[in-house]
């Protein structure tokens, strides 16, 4: 599995109602992608956002990054949302979960 940690800070003045119907756009092109897992956002303490984008291989995160309208959305963030971010890509070597109580509505997903 590939992980992408994507943070971000909004520009002031940032359209966020924008950015949120571009954001659920991306994610409904995203999850139909080839080897695509999940994403989560967060907002972190400091006030940046941060995104966990997981893949099955980094061909498959790349495919993502290159695809045309991901590109546009690129660009609309840079021109239009963010006053910074970063992008790490990692590779996950070893990964475990445990569940400690029963199932229920509220629970991780297995």
């Amino acid at each position: 599995m590939v992980i992408v940690v994507f943070r971000s800070r909004y520009k002031a003045g940032a359209d966020l109602a924008a950015y949120e119907a571009l954001a659920v756009e991306m994610y409904d092109l995203v999850a139909s992608q080839p080897g695509f897992i999940s994403i989560e956002s967060y907002d972190a303490p400091d006030g940046s956002q941060v995104s966990l984008e997981c893949f099955e291989t980094d061909e498959d995160v790349r495919s993502w990054r290159a695809h045309p309208a991901h590109r546009a959305a690129q660009q609309r963030g840079r021109d239009e949302f963010y006053s910074w971010y970063s992008v790490d890509t990692a590779e996950v070597f070893r990964s475990h979960e445990m569940h400690l109580t029963p199932s229920s509505p509220d629970s991780v997903p297995e």
